[in-house]
């Protein structure tokens, strides 16, 4: 079975994921591209029962889609690592970037293209929805 850890990017706030995600997506919506400070955000999605977490702190705004999202990010150092949507439940989001895994697995799924960076080119990796 696979472990993967996750951290801040000063090593307070981790995550530890037993097993393999059960989705690997990229997200485009203007909320990510301000909280990431990127092009797009790239999340794992892992079934809450496969994830150990540390407590942040935690901001909560409403999504796109109207469900709120809670972001757990380090006091400390200011890196979101992983989050909870309110209409998932079961489900913990991880930064994959916050893996610092190069071999981490590719995202399949890409949301919110209608407001990508027009540069952004995923054509062939990704399902693909606005």
């Amino acid at each position: 079975m696979t472990t993967r850890h996750a951290s801040c990017s000063c090593g307070q706030l981790t995550v530890t994921c037993v097993g393999e995600p059960v989705r690997v997506s990229v997200c485009h919506c203007l909320a990510c591209q301000r909280r990431t400070g990127a092009a797009f955000g790239v999340q794992a999605r892992f079934a809450r029962d496969q994830v150990r977490a540390t407590e942040g702190r935690t901001y909560t705004r409403v999504g796109d889609s109207g469900g709120a999202v809670a972001f757990h990010f380090c006091g400390e150092c200011g890196s979101t690592v992983w989050y909870e949507l309110s209409g998932l439940p079961g489900f913990v989001a991880v930064a994959v970037g916050a893996f610092a895994d190069p071999g981490f697995p590719a995202p399949t799924v890409s949301i919110y293209e209608e407001r990508r960076c027009a540069w952004v080119d995923l054509a062939g990796i990704v399902e693909h929805y606005d």
